[in-house]
């Protein structure tokens, strides 16, 4: 058993990369679990790499097995690829019922702001069913809901300020 040890989905990714880092950072030991066991690991061998696994359950299980914290960023931007909302929410179930049984004691879940089961919006309905399956997994957990995640690797809010800067005019919807 590790000690001092968290587990980061997607530590290859935008959010998770700097969860990861400032676990670094504080002296924690850190593994990922990540659809992108090929890339290349920005942390070298500071960060061990797992496979999601959602098929197999118990080997999820054992990686996340003597986790003191789960932190969760998995989700999909959208559709693609014969990846849906419902199967991304099914995974979250799955990982979540691992984390309980490998004895997690706490997860950190990365959602949005206006998360709503009822939104017509399939990506903030989902987000909703996911903190609905975190609620109903038993552990003790934290909800982080930010309005925009934003930096120099953004996505949203670089191509944001190109197009403000590129046309005479933005549209709001609203």
């Amino acid at each position: 058993m590790i000690d001092n040890l968290d587990v980061v989905t997607g530590a290859f990714g935008y959010i998770g990369r700097y969860i990861a880092a400032q676990l670094l950072e504080n002296g924690r030991q850190v593994k990922t679990i990540t659809t992108h066991t090929e890339k290349p690991n920005p942390f070298g061998s500071h960060v061990q790499v797992f496979p999601y696994n959602f098929d197999e359950p118990e080997r999820l299980e054992a990686t996340l097995d003597g986790a003191d914290t789960l932190f969760n960023t998995y989700w999909i931007r959208f559709e693609h690829s014969g990846m849906t909302y419902e199967r991304a929410i099914a995974n979250t179930r799955i990982l979540f019922n691992s984390a309980a049984k490998a004895g997690v004691k706490k997860i950190v879940h990365i959602s949005v702001t206006h998360a709503a089961k009822d939104s017509p919006l399939p990506y903030y309905a989902g987000k909703a069913r996911q903190e609905e399956a975190l609620k109903e997994s038993g552990l003790p957990y934290v909800i982080i809901r930010p309005t925009l995640v934003f930096g120099k690797e953004d996505i949203l809010a670089n191509n944001i300020a190109w197009l403000i800067r590129k046309f005479p005019f933005f549209p709001i919807a609203g």
